[in-house]
């Protein structure tokens, strides 16, 4: 299993939900869900498998032995089920300072009260880590507003909305906005 050298605890776990670094074994899954679901991400061209295996070798994997990574990602499971990735990204340690990243098997996102389920505990386990584990002060989100469920559940889980960049995102030829939410650890309650 990797590792995060930044990390105290390799295994973050609620319920029948668990994160763990994310190893080669799930890359090729997540470029299927990432080609499926490009309008929902800021991924603007298809991912063959040889780009994926190339990001995967440059720029995930020097991160598990760097004390402050520019990102951590985590494979997501429900009991032995890999049903998504994620993790923190965009780092500003100085400032102790991450972007959440998340996406769901695309199985899961038509079915609003899983896709919820899921990624409500998928909120839990990672300020666990960003403010239990890595003790960062603030994490954000940027969401497009074409998603109504998936802010419901940001802000059921504390995240404040911050502000509202309009029109900023082409998706299907229309321009929409991304709506940017926050947490600080002050906030958070394990």
């Amino acid at each position: 299993m990797n590792q995060y050298k930044c990390l105290k605890n390799q295994r973050f776990e609620l319920d029948e939900f668990s994160l763990v670094p994310i190893s080669r074994d799930e890359i090729q899954k997540i470029r299927v869900w990432r080609n499926e679901q490009m309008t929902i991400l800021r991924q603007n061209g298809y991912i063959t498998e040889e780009m994926q295996q190339a990001y995967y070798e440059s720029q995930i994997v020097p991160n598990f032995d760097n004390n402050q990574p520019k990102q951590v990602l985590f494979s997501y499971f429900k009991k032995e089920e890999f049903i998504g990735y994620g993790g923190l990204v965009h780092f500003s340690w100085f400032d102790k300072r991450a972007e959440i990243s998340f996406l769901l098997n695309t199985k899961f996102i038509n079915d609003t009260k899983l896709h919820d389920l899921y990624f409500e505990k998928y909120l839990y386990l990672i300020q666990e880590i960003a403010f239990a584990d890595l003790n960062l002060n603030r994490l954000h989100t940027e969401v497009y507003d074409t998603r109504q469920h998936h802010v419901d559940v940001l802000e059921k889980c504390g995240f404040v909305l911050e502000g509202r960049l309009r029109k900023h995102i082409r998706i299907e030829d229309k321009m929409v906005d991304s709506l940017l939410h926050g947490k600080l650890n002050s906030e958070y309650k394990k």
